[in-house]
């Protein structure tokens, strides 16, 4: 496969990262590079393994993941993005919402933005590639797109407050419908 193709594969798998980046950047109250720098690592560390477990996993589990993966990133996407809305609707001023820097949410919602790399690593498995350079990849255009989001997130968001947290969950609610739909009627 060719770089570019590569890439183009990267930046595809990271679009849904750089949503909860930018939405991210949105919700932290006084950001600093390290919580860019730790939520950009964890989504480019999660998507550059899921095509790697994908690969080494080849069609062995092939049938078995695809026909849940879906439902997991679905449920927990959208649990998310209901507890970003109803967060922001119960909070006060002074009340901490939502916390994509806590760990089990952070892994949560890496886990959720990588399922599809995960089959895309299967696919690299049936074409018999080899697997370092996307791991590589799309490792590496993960992390720097969601580093970029993240500080868009954190320069725009603050102009609209908690209407853009709340639409932050929503833009993880529509993911996670998008994911459900995409595997159920393509």
């Amino acid at each position: 496969m060719e770089l570019i193709s590569v890439i183009l594969i990267a930046i595809g798998l990271s679009m849904d990262a750089l949503a909860v980046s930018v939405t991210s950047g949105i919700i932290i109250k006084n950001p600093k590079i390290s919580d860019a720098l730790k939520i950009s690592a964890s989504f480019g560390i999660f998507q550059a393994i899921m095509p790697l477990i994908g690969w080494i996993s080849g069609i062995k589990i092939s049938n078995f993941i695809s026909s849940f993966d879906h439902w997991i990133a679905f449920l927990i996407l959208v649990f998310l993005g209901f507890k970003i809305i109803y967060e922001t609707l119960m909070s006060d001023s002074k009340k901490e919402t939502f916390n994509p820097l806590d760990f089990q949410v952070l892994m949560l919602l890496s886990i959720a933005t990588s399922i599809d790399a995960l089959a895309v690593g299967l696919s690299f498995a049936f074409l018999e590639m080899d697997i370092m350079g996307p791991f590589l990849i799309i490792g590496f255009v993960t992390f720097m797109i969601c580093f970029i989001g993240f500080f868009i997130g954190d320069k725009f968001g603050h102009f609209f407050e908690n209407k853009i947290k709340m639409v932050g969950g929503v833009i993880l609610i529509i993911i996670g419908f998008r994911i459900l739909i995409e595997h159920i009627f393509y």
